[in-house]
């Protein structure tokens, strides 16, 4: 069945624009969407998603967030009956086998659920001169209207409806977003902590990791790897000596949109990668690294059982 708006399947498009022209509903919605206020999520309430992530929620957390997309699209999936909720950071990677896993993991949840639908709520990009944003945009929304279930597109402020220009250059209006586990409800935010385990997670996607679902909702748990990566890391140390300008201008997608914090970030990646060239040591027999959140809202590396 196709994707739905207002319970309407629709024919592929060939731009967002012809999806917001022929939908001014879409266009009105992300108007509001964007102009609510910025909320800083509680990192004692949150479980954070990063990039290539994707965490599928019930009721172990209050609130699932992510922030840090420029290109990038945050993808929320959620079932109005059983309130199985998840949070995608898309990165357009491989975005045809992503949005399946997607799919299934809300409605292996909701099978005992005869009420509620599925609903789709979509943030991200900007109108980038490469037009990687336009481009994930349409392959995100081409590949939710090839699943056989009905999905109803609720929130759509993607590319030029998530745009502004500061001084000449287009930017992101959003970078981030949180959703409520219980009442599902979708908002912007921006988060002061990404963890746990933030490091590795994040060199996980730098040496090619694909999406993976790091959250075991019946146990409370953060589950990450095992990883692989290559223990000749010769380029890595290239990039370590070179200046901010050349950093953001081959490892983003969008130079001059990233948050002032993005240069920073890939240095400490960069440097966790080299402090740790070998990532089976990271994984003592062969297992992952587990998380649980204390009673203070702390998360912990866990002990395996």
């Amino acid at each position: 069945m196709p994707l739905l708006i207002q319970n309407r399947g629709f024919d592929r498009i060939s731009s967002t624009a012809e999806l917001f022209d022929k939908n001014p509903h879409l266009q009105e919605n992300a108007r509001t969407f964007r102009s609510k206020p910025l909320v800083d999520v509680d990192p004692k309430c949150l479980l954070y998603v990063q990039q290539r992530d994707c965490i599928m929620e019930t009721d172990c957390v209050s609130v699932i967030g992510s922030d840090d997309a420029t290109t990038c699209h945050l993808v929320v999936l959620r079932h109005t009956g059983s309130g199985a909720v998840c949070l995608a950071h898309c990165d357009g990677s491989s975005t045809w086998s992503e949005v399946p896993l997607l799919v299934k993991a809300v409605t292996s949840l909701s099978t005992v659920c005869k009420e509620g639908r599925l609903e789709l709520h979509l943030v991200g990009g900007f109108n980038d001169d490469s037009k990687t944003s336009h481009k994930l945009s349409l392959n995100i929304l081409a590949a939710f209207q090839k699943q056989k279930e009905d999905i109803h597109l609720e929130t759509c402020c993607i590319t030029e409806m998530n745009d502004i220009v500061v001084d000449g250059r287009h930017k992101p209006v959003l970078y981030g977003i949180g959703v409520n586990v219980k009442t599902g409800e979708v908002f912007p935010a921006s988060f002061t902590y990404k963890g746990p385990a933030e490091e590795l997670r994040s060199a996980r996607t730098f040496t090619g990791g694909q999406m993976a679902d790091i959250y075991d909702s019946s146990k409370g748990l953060v589950k990450i790897g095992p990883c692989k990566w290559s223990p000749n890391l010769d380029n890595a140390t290239k990039w370590l000596s070179q200046n901010d300008d050349t950093i953001l201008k081959y490892l983003s997608t969008s130079p001059m949109a990233e948050p002032p914090h993005f240069v920073q970030h890939m240095k400490s990646t960069i440097q966790f990668l080299l402090e740790h060239p070998d990532s089976d040591s990271l994984f003592p027999g062969g297992q992952p690294q587990l998380y649980h959140r204390t009673e203070r809202g702390d998360w912990e590396r866990a002990s395996q059982s």
